[in-house]
């Protein structure tokens, strides 16, 4: 738990603590927490509106671990937002736990935005999701059609009308149904109007300024992951976790050329995936590494020595004793 969240509960009413600065009248805030199918562009959407990247993207689904916070700064407002994992029919006791800070999240927010791929039809997994939404009774929903870019006019009229019409058959009441483009910018700051209308009035809850609450050594690992997921086939994805060792400053650096020394372990759960990883000669690490590094010294600002390791946890996502070593 976060300083923030001691001072503040999730539904954005302050019982206690620090107001961050002055209101205008009618100054609205508040959490919204993006969901839908693994890979429906919820992260993408998140960095967009936020305005820097918070979350991590990947082609390969299933890549959210994390509940993190990006935080939308306006003058009318601020809206906090919760990238969730993709919720899906959970296949192993890491897919149980990914489904529960879903389900929690849903039920302790403002608004619920359902996410629906424009490029791809409406289907069993989505149909899961939204009834099980549907269980939520207090929290406002609103559908947003993602990646209409890669969607013509015609398939973007027919997912709209699929969406509502999935609305009406879970019994799920959409505040806004939206079509947006995270990738080409087109409606983002209408998704942001939207969401911020359907906030409660409040002051608001970070300071100006703060983009997440997520500590950098999460930030950094999600990044590590990232960088190794980009380059992995088959069912890799589900099976790399990062755990930052340490990260420090290094000692005896003039003060205008800091390096910032950060030690890294990527956890696979066999010694086939681990040569996966590593690659021909250390090859694969070492791209790996590289990719990480140059988006880690993006989002701290400093330069950094990245030193990577590949371990092995064996079935770590089945093993409650090595979910907790890993940090779920």
């Amino acid at each position: 738990m976060s300083e923030h969240d001691k001072d503040f509960d999730v539904s954005g009413v302050a019982p206690a603590g620090p107001i961050y600065g002055t209101r205008p009248e009618g100054f609205r805030s508040g959490f919204a927490s993006f969901v839908g199918r693994p890979n429906a562009g919820k992260s993408t959407l998140t960095n967009a509106l936020v305005g820097s990247k918070v979350a991590i993207t990947s082609s390969k689904p299933q890549t959210t671990r994390t509940a993190v916070r990006g935080i939308v700064h306006r003058p009318d407002g601020q809206l906090i937002l919760i990238d969730t994992p993709g919720l899906h029919r959970p296949r192993t006791l890491l897919g149980e736990r990914l489904n529960d800070i879903v389900k929690t999240t849903w039920a302790e927010v403002d608004v619920v935005a359902v996410c629906f791929p424009a490029n791809e039809k409406i289907g069993p997994g989505d149909r899961f999701i939204v009834n099980e939404l549907a269980k939520v009774r207090r929290t406002t929903k609103i559908a947003v059609a993602t990646k209409t870019d890669l969607a013509t006019p015609e398939q973007l009229g027919e997912h709209l009308l699929a969406i509502q019409a999935l609305g009406e058959e879970t019994g799920t009441e959409w505040a806004e149904i939206v079509p947006v483009s995270a990738v080409s910018g087109s409606q983002v700051d209408l998704v942001a109007d939207l969401l911020l209308g359907l906030l409660p009035e409040g002051p608001p809850l970070y300071p100006d300024g703060e983009l997440t609450d997520a500590p950098e050594e999460i930030l950094v690992a999600e990044l590590i992951r990232e960088a190794a997921l980009e380059g992995v086939r088959d069912e890799l994805p589900h099976s790399i976790a990062v755990v930052v060792e340490e990260m420090n400053l290094r000692e005896g650096r003039p003060a205008d050329k800091p390096l910032l020394d950060i030690h890294a372990n990527l956890y696979v759960e066999r010694d086939s995936q681990k040569g996966i990883v590593i690659g021909h000669k250390g090859s694969r690490l070492r791209s790996v590494g590289t990719a990480a590094r140059t988006q880690i010294e993006k989002l701290l600002g400093t330069p950094v020595y990245l030193d990577l390791h590949v371990k092995i946890a064996k079935d770590w996502q089945r093993d409650p004793r090595q979910l907790r070593k890993l940090g779920f």
